[in-house]
């Protein structure tokens, strides 16, 4: 990967896990010797974010929020190159508005949160995180919990992540329940998983997973009402989104003891601030490591860095 010719484009990279990566700042600086790299410790916001922009002709983005407030002030900005997945944190109304191009790769991570969601699932299951909190106070209490395989497990999305965690669970002989807007009878035939309605995954599954985009329709679809209707010895698990979820709903369903327990990647806000639920004995959380294996961090940033190598050289070819 190399730019031809003179012009060498101010990049900025204000994902903090990119920039830690001694590995992904070597190649890009090998492309773009004119990069420079988030220290902040903390997620870039408002007045900050724009200030490190600034003149910027690309941006390397990770979780950061990217909208209309941001870009107005960043003019000579021409392309955001998405480190990551999800694009819920970019206002692509306002990119395209301002003609700044938008380089993403969908499903770079998949395997590194597919991994997660399966760890999840087991050790849910097996009561490995309840025996380990109880042992580490010197409480010995030898409740194995039960197998993963031949569970009942409900996929609710079932794009780049899903599809491979679905994958995932062929060794355990699970019964797999698939739901999604789009048609997957295909893939659930070659997978001999079932495609089945919203109702059906909550009412039949042992464990729910949830692998969806934020959007409009997935905000907070999983409320009082869709907790109410899963089945009381059931687990829930998200590695997607934060605002997919209720929080405020599931601390109480917890509380009560309404399902079994839960497995949460991702939050409302975060680093998340409510210690009495991340407290919940019936609660396993980790801080968003779903994507940031090893492997996949690499694997996002050279998809990020790629997009910017195709943006700029066919930038150039133009220009001739």
């Amino acid at each position: 990967m190399t730019i031809e010719g003179d012009f060498s484009p101010k990049v900025v990279v204000t994902s903090r896990s990119f920039s830690k990566s001694a590995v992904l700042r070597k190649e890009l600086l090998r492309v773009f010797p004119n990069s420079i790299f988030t220290d902040h410790h903390q997620k870039l916001l408002g007045e900050k974010i724009t200030e490190f922009i600034g003149d910027a002709d690309a941006a390397i983005v990770g979780v950061e929020a990217i909208d209309d407030s941001v870009l107005k002030h960043t003019t000579k900005l021409k392309i955001i190159s998405k480190y990551g997945v999800g694009l819920d944190n970019i206002d692509l109304d306002s990119l395209k508005n301002r003609a700044v191009f938008l380089g993403w790769t969908g499903g770079t991570n998949k395997r590194s949160v597919s991994e997660l969601t399966l760890c999840f699932m087991l050790g849910l299951c097996r009561n490995v995180f309840g025996s380990s909190f109880k042992l580490k106070k010197l409480e010995w209490e030898k409740d194995g919990g039960h197998q993963l395989s031949g569970k009942t497990v409900g996929i609710i999305g079932c794009g780049h992540t899903g599809s491979d965690v679905v994958k995932l669970l062929a060794p355990f002989g699970c019964n797999l329940l698939v739901h999604d807007i789009v048609d997957k009878s295909n893939f659930c035939q070659e997978q001999g998983a079932s495609q089945v309605s919203l109702e059906a995954v909550l009412e039949q599954s042992n464990i729910i997973s949830l692998h969806v985009p934020l959007t409009k329709q997935t905000h907070q679809m999983v409320n009082t009402n869709f907790l109410q209707k899963m089945k009381p010895t059931s687990f829930l698990i998200n590695t997607s989104r934060g605002k997919v979820v209720d929080q405020e709903a599931l601390k109480k369903t917890l509380m009560q003891e309404d399902i079994c327990g839960a497995a949460l990647d991702v939050f409302v806000e975060e680093p998340p601030v409510d210690k009495d639920f991340l407290s919940l004995p019936n609660l396993m959380v980790t801080p968003h490591i779903g994507g940031n294996a090893l492997e996949g961090v690499e694997a996002m940033g050279r998809a990020a860095i790629q997009h910017l190598v195709l943006f700029f050289k066919n930038s150039i070819k133009n220009k001739i």
